[in-house]
């Protein structure tokens, strides 16, 4: 991705970094014609885009609210993306915080390359430092009137460049930024849902955590609701918990105008497997029969449950009534893992036990087709003990067997069998797999079976750290999600607007 930003740190003086900014303004506004200027914080010395005052940043800061802070920051400076050529962000200057890496972590979230003003070339040196150890994208510094770049080592003084800015374009044009944070994904789920809007069912209208997520959704406009139970209950704990569900549709699937409409249709589906119409009436007023009911007849557009019963209460009814994709045979679970500065999907974690080598395959393909409904460019890992045939048994023959039915689907997408560490390090992938245009690339990860995607996803997030969202049911025709019974109310609001998304992209 070229960049289209750039993110300053002051860390000299006010007078360096008001001449250190006037030359970025100056150079910026030769190549690109609409320059915004942002900063988090209102600063003196300038007039441009902000977010907060300095007492309102600190005071987000000093109560723990950083994440909250951050949310707003990257909202506004994705509106400002989508108006401008080109954004320019200033970073924070306070003495209440490790300036230093505050900004370095914003600089990520934003997925900018950080530039900073220094009054020393050992100050310089120690910036360097902590760019590469933090992960963050540096394009230079600036020293004394002279501009270093990262990438090729150049140093140049501020006249020259005035002269000949095409010195700095063309560094900055080399400049790639591949970085997406959990904070960065999650905007990214809401500016997406909220540009195709959906209507997603809840059927556990009774759990708090439901009613909490539907609450921020809905003050969001990212997604139409509709909760399932009694409206008086639900109003009445709304009040208790101080929440505004003004805006959801509320049915109670015992007593509504839809229950002839679905018994019906429930009895001519299921009629071949036993069923009889006295039973369908009672079948569709069980709320996650009746949710999916709701997603079957178009009146919702996805469905999450899942927060107050089993896996198998969510997915019966979907399998019963809103069945497979045509050509899959069988429906698997996938999690986004949302590493410190790259999304990765990790299946099957939550579905089929034991699949056989074409269901795996077929667990590829699906993969694939979730990898790129959220902007990821899929590039695919049959795991394995063994990389190319480094190893032998009935274990690597079936994934031999399944990554040949994964490329069948999806060609040079899929590569394996390949151990986690060829998959996911280029060094390794070069000692063990050199020819290969997935194995150290790797960001969608297929595991043999459901005994080790669940552990593995687990021990990723729990050690790593990692933000793990999901499971993503896979394979359905309209979209379906389980939550966890453990799920917190930030799971739920990324479960509904992933299934907002998934509906868009089933059109």
């Amino acid at each position: 991705m070229i960049t289209k930003s750039l993110y300053f740190l002051p860390m000299a003086s006010d007078e360096s970094a008001i001449k250190s900014l006037g030359f970025l303004k100056e150079t910026l506004g030769k190549k690109y014609k609409k320059l915004a200027i942002f900063s988090p914080v209102a600063r003196e010395f300038a007039d441009f885009n902000s977010c907060f005052s300095r007492d309102e940043l600190i005071s987000h800061i000093l109560n723990k609210r950083v994440d909250e802070l951050k949310k707003v920051v990257i909202k506004r400076y994705q509106e400002l993306l989508r108006d401008n050529d080109f954004v320019l962000v200033i970073g924070v200057k306070i003495l209440y915080l490790d300036k230093f890496d505050f900004n370095c972590q914003l600089a990520k979230d934003l997925n900018s390359p950080l530039v900073a003003d220094y009054s020393d070339d050992l100050e310089s040196k120690f910036y360097t430092f902590k760019c590469a150890k933090s992960n963050v994208e540096s394009f230079g510094f600036m020293v004394n009137n002279s501009f270093s770049f990262t990438n090729s080592n150049k140093t140049c003084s501020f006249d020259e460049i005035k002269v000949s800015p095409e010195i700095f374009t063309q560094e900055l044009s080399s400049c790639k930024c591949n970085i997406t944070t959990p904070l960065a994904f999650e905007a990214m789920l809401y500016e997406k849902a909220r540009a195709n809007l959906k209507t997603v069912v809840m059927p556990e209208g009774n759990d708090d955590r439901i009613l909490k997520a539907s609450d921020v959704i809905l003050r969001s406009g990212a997604v139409n609701l509709i909760i399932l139970g009694k409206s008086d209950e639900i109003d009445k704990k709304a009040n208790e918990l101080g929440l505004d569900l003004k805006k959801a549709t509320i049915i109670n699937p015992e007593d509504n105008e839809y229950l002839d409409e679905f018994a019906n249709t429930f009895y001519e589906l299921r009629k071949s497997k036993g069923v009889e119409l006295f039973k369908a009436k009672e079948i569709v007023k069980d709320r996650n029969y009746f949710g999916t009911m709701l997603v079957y007849s178009g009146k919702a557009d996805a469905m999450v449950s899942g927060a107050d019963g089993t896996s198998a209460d969510t997915v019966r009814p979907a399998l019963q009534i809103v069945k497979t994709k045509p050509g899959v045979s069988c429906v698997s679970g996938a999690f986004f893992m949302c590493l410190d500065s790259e999304v990765v999907v990790f299946a099957d974690c939550a579905i089929t036990p034991n699949p056989t080598a074409e269901q795996l395959g077929g667990i590829a393909k699906s993969s694939i087709d979730t990898a790129k409904a959220f902007g990821i460019s899929p590039r695919v890992a049959m795991l394995s003990y063994s990389t190319a045939g480094s190893g032998s048994g009935k274990d690597v023959d079936f994934m031999v067997e399944a990554t040949k039915f994964a490329k069948e689907l999806s060609g040079d997408l899929v590569d394996g069998p390949m151990q986690f560490d060829a998959a996911i390090d280029k060094v390794v992938a070069a000692k063990k797999m050199p020819n290969s245009n997935v194995a150290g690339n790797a960001n969608v990860f297929i595991f043999p079976d459901l005994n080790c995607g669940n552990i593995c996803y687990k021990a990723v997030q729990r050690t790593a750290g990692a933000v793990a969202m999901g499971p993503l049911l896979q394979g359905l025709k309209k979209p379906i999600n389980d939550l966890s019974r453990g799920c917190l109310v930030e799971d739920v609001i990324n479960t509904i607007l992933v299934s907002a998304i998934q509906a868009g992209e089933n059109q």
